[in-house]
């Protein structure tokens, strides 16, 4: 075959119409035209053979009005099976068109006075359940039949599709070729032919004063829906007084693994230190449902997803007595208990957890102990259920009714159980935010922020450098040999 007739260029423009032969040949026919587009094809194809005949020859489009391209959306398959049975949804979904839609504007008073709607039709929730996008479509096909033999139907391609929605974002796929190399198609005749193409961007490049200008009119569209939704909203927010911090901990009790018995259950408190305080109808303190454990691994896993959520208010001292006073964070107190079939329950551990100082989300697994009085205890707590319990739950860290110097645990005999793993959302405000904010200065943390207070953040700053510190050293050792560790032990 010559080269000639096997390459060939075309540029299309958006929503141009390239005549294939197969339409040429089925739009000639006046019978064989039916609807007004019909016609229209009929009268076009009659200009063009006047004019010389379609310049193109393999490549032709399908327009957003064709009915190829009603057909390519509806036939679309949900999986990839080769008789699959359409479910009612994606028969629902198919009667959705997501093209040619005419939405009509809502005012904004309307909009803001209706905002939900109690008793939605049919109509308003086929029209608003799904994504509506108004999409139109472009298809570029190619004629890969036999050479002389154009116009047969099971021999069209598409070569690239382009969608352009409401919101004025353009896909194009597959992408422009650029430095990637031709796409490829292989046919499954006989001779298993190939055909290579590419794709190019032949759109003019806007000019600098377009560009601007276009930018200008987009700044003030943005301005006005951004005017608009604060009009819907409005401004009648809470904020905390000067030197005053709000923390709205948005907490869930994840799970409990490695413990003893089954149906857990997780009992906890929150305690606010001085300079804390909360609402008088806040709830800081609960108890989770009982949950059955389940196999997970090598562990016993019990999947409480239990929310709560806590609002506190830090008011700020004078500063002159900060040297004196150290400002705490509140802690969260819990202890995790199992409840059987004979109604016996046992205490598996007790935990404490420090609120995270930093907003954001944050997963933690806190690890657990329980006390251990002898073997009578631990015969009664197996075969008439009851352990011992503390009677301040505060003593898991140091008592909120201790004040001397020392806190001594000496003879106090513990056992290591399992672990609580929480997800907390921290959220914290103050008016100190928006003037640091203003004046741009960067703080360390939100006693930083609040002034004054920067011992504090160094501090937890030192201790988890200790910690981390501690536990590379652990796992560091333990991974040494322990002929290694004997002999130097021996020799220090």
């Amino acid at each position: 075959r010559p080269p000639e007739d096997e390459e060939e260029e075309v540029e299309v423009g958006w929503q141009e119409k390239l005549f294939s032969q197969f339409e040429v040949d089925l739009y000639r026919n006046e019978s064989a035209c039916q609807t007004p587009l019909d016609w229209q094809y009929h009268e076009e194809i009659r200009k063009l053979e006047k004019a010389g005949g379609r310049k193109n020859c393999r490549i032709f489009t399908y327009t957003d009005h064709d009915r190829f391209t009603n057909l390519e959306e509806l036939c679309q398959k949900v999986t990839d099976l080769d008789h699959e049975v359409p479910s009612y949804l994606v028969e629902r979904m198919a009667n959705v068109r997501r093209r040619r839609q005419d939405r009509r504007p809502v005012e904004a008073s309307s909009l803001k006075s209706k905002i939900i709607t109690w008793e939605p039709s049919e109509e308003f929730i086929k029209n608003n359940h799904v994504i509506n996008t108004p999409v139109q479509t472009m298809y570029i096909m190619g004629d890969l039949g036999p050479y002389g033999k154009l116009g047969h139907r099971e021999y069209e391609n598409v070569l690239c599709t382009i969608k352009v929605d409401g919101n004025g974002v353009i896909t194009v796929k597959p992408d422009f070729t650029g430095t990637k190399g031709a796409y490829r198609i292989e046919l499954d005749g006989e001779k298993r032919e190939v055909w290579e193409y590419t794709i190019e961007n032949a759109s003019a490049q806007v000019q600098p004063e377009e560009e601007e200008r276009e930018q200008r009119v987009f700044r003030e569209l943005y301005g006005r829906h951004r005017d608009y939704l604060s009009g819907l909203v409005g401004s009648d927010f809470e904020m905390p007084l000067p030197g005053t911090l709000r923390l709205l901990v948005n907490g869930e009790i994840v799970s409990a693994q490695g413990y003893e018995y089954d149906n857990l259950y997780v009992h906890f408190f929150l305690e606010l230190p001085n300079q804390w305080s909360s609402s008088p109808f806040q709830q800081l303190s609960g108890v989770t449902q009982t949950c059955a454990t389940k196999a997970v691994g090598w562990d016993n896993v019990a999947y409480f997803c239990y929310p709560f959520t806590v609002d506190m208010f830090y008011t700020q001292e004078d500063e002159g007595v900060f040297p004196y006073s150290l400002p705490q964070w509140p802690v969260l107190y819990f202890e995790v208990l199992s409840l059987d079939f004979w109604q016996r329950y046992r205490v598996e551990g007790y935990g404490s957890l420090v609120l995270p100082t930093c907003p954001g989300v944050h997963m933690l697994t806190i690890p657990t102990w329980r006390p251990v009085l002898g073997t009578v205890a631990e015969m009664r707590r197996f075969f008439i259920g009851g352990s011992p319990e503390l009677e301040d739950l505060t003593y898991v860290r140091i008592p909120s009714t201790f004040k001397g110097k020392r806190l001594s645990r000496f003879g106090f005999r513990t056992e290591t159980t399992g672990s609580v793993t929480f997800r907390l959302c921290c959220l914290q405000q103050s008016k100190a935010f928006l003037e640091n904010s203003a004046l741009r200065q960067r703080m360390q943390s939100v006693l930083d922020r609040l002034g004054g207070f920067s011992h504090q953040t160094s501090v937890y700053n030192v201790l988890e450098a200790f910690q981390r510190a501690r536990r590379r050293m652990q796992e560091a050792r333990e991974s040494l040999p322990q002929d290694l560790i004997n002999t130097s032990a021996s020799a220090v």
